[in-house]
């Protein structure tokens, strides 16, 4: 029956859940079930719940947040650290965030789990993370997983069926397009493009009308509210989003690619925790991975795919980062100039900057 949601539209309720600290059911095909919460989103009364429903509850968290911790992570990519019979809320979310680390370091050793399968942790990180919320999620074993979700109106995901729609892209959909003027270029236009599974949107500024058959003047531009909006000295998105626009409208033709993934693809509340431990002394990679996530999360296959649905099939790229050239080229789109944008260096922006340079390879 048609209205009955499938695997695309489950997922996209159980972000939601997530967000606001409701537990989701996740099965596999062995007959395993697990309960699992955000541990950002998660309260006292969450707590108590879940002791009271029996066995050993676990938080799944990164590798790269286990690093941290000096946890055993030894289901490589994941660690499932036993939450202590005594251990209280602040003591389960200190787990998840980093911000009081200095302040307040963990008492170990923290044991981990090593027996068993984590695929269903596994998919409760990546929950979690496509939320934008901390990717550390408190997660129990349960009999009877399905039945469990439709007796307590619980979403229930099934592993095989959710695990390639959390590893591919949602495709895209044009939704509307419009005529914009703009300082830089009257003949402006915006363009719509909204995912399947109820994501961010995203959006394409085309300024002029640029040749399909020509390499066009391209820009992808990661969504910086902070810097695009606010100004902020601590990073140089917003010059370069301006920069990148001047020089479209003074050639008259060019693609701005506005692709909502805020803070290398971690949102926007993650970002400000990383610049709280910037503000420590760690630099931009290391907050990064303080919090559990990678380098960049982004997936710059978006813009190639929105390129392609407006009828390009090769750019003149402006970029710094050769990981969106290399993208670029892989997934289809021809790239005949890197064009550099080296704009909106700062002395409050100078060492992050460097830290892109040095560790993400950028060109400056």
């Amino acid at each position: 029956m048609s209205l009955i949601p499938d695997i695309t539209e489950l997922l996209a309720r159980a972000r939601a859940d997530l967000r606001m600290g409701v537990p989701v059911v996740l099965t596999d095909d062995t007959g395993f079930s697990v309960l699992s919460l955000s541990a950002e989103a998660l309260s006292a009364q969450r707590l108590a719940d879940l002791r009271a429903l029996g066995g050993e509850p676990v938080i799944a968290i990164t590798v790269r947040r286990a690093e941290t911790l000096k946890a055993r992570a030894y289901d490589g990519d994941l660690a499932r650290v036993l939450i202590p019979a005594d251990a209280d809320l602040s003591w389960v979310q200190a787990l998840a965030d980093p911000s009081d680390d200095l302040n307040a370091p963990m008492k170990g050793p923290l044991m981990t789990e090593r027996q068993g399968s984590a695929n269903l942790h596994r998919i409760a990180i990546a929950l979690t993370k496509s939320a934008r919320l901390l990717p550390a999620a408190v997660v129990l074993p349960i009999e009877d997983g399905s039945g469990f979700a439709a007796a307590h109106g619980l979403t229930c995901i099934d592993h095989a069926r959710a695990a390639p729609h959390l590893t591919e892209r949602s495709p895209l959909r044009e939704v509307v397009a419009a005529r914009l003027p703009m300082e830089v270029s009257e003949a402006g236009r915006l363009h719509v493009f909204r995912p399947d599974d109820g994501g961010e949107e995203h959006y394409a500024v085309e300024i002029g009308r640029p040749d399909r058959d020509k390499p066009v003047l391209a820009r992808l531009h990661s969504a910086c509210f902070t810097g695009d909006l606010m100004g902020s000295l601590k990073c140089d998105c917003g010059p370069q989003l301006r920069g990148a626009l001047a020089q479209m409208g003074t050639e008259g033709a060019g693609v701005l690619l506005y692709l909502n993934q805020e803070g290398r693809g971690i949102g926007l509340a993650n970002k400000m925790r990383a610049y709280f431990l910037q503000d420590q002394g760690f630099d931009t990679v290391e907050a990064n991975h303080r919090l559990g996530f990678e380098d960049d999360e982004r997936d710059f296959r978006l813009g190639s795919d929105i390129l392609k649905s407006l009828g390009f099939r090769s750019v003149r790229l402006l970029t710094n980062n050769p990981a969106k050239i290399a993208m670029m080229e892989h997934t289809g789109i021809a790239v005949t100039e890197r064009v550099p944008l080296k704009v909106g260096e700062t002395a409050h922006n100078r060492g992050y900057l460097a830290t892109k340079a040095a560790k993400s390879g950028h060109l400056l």
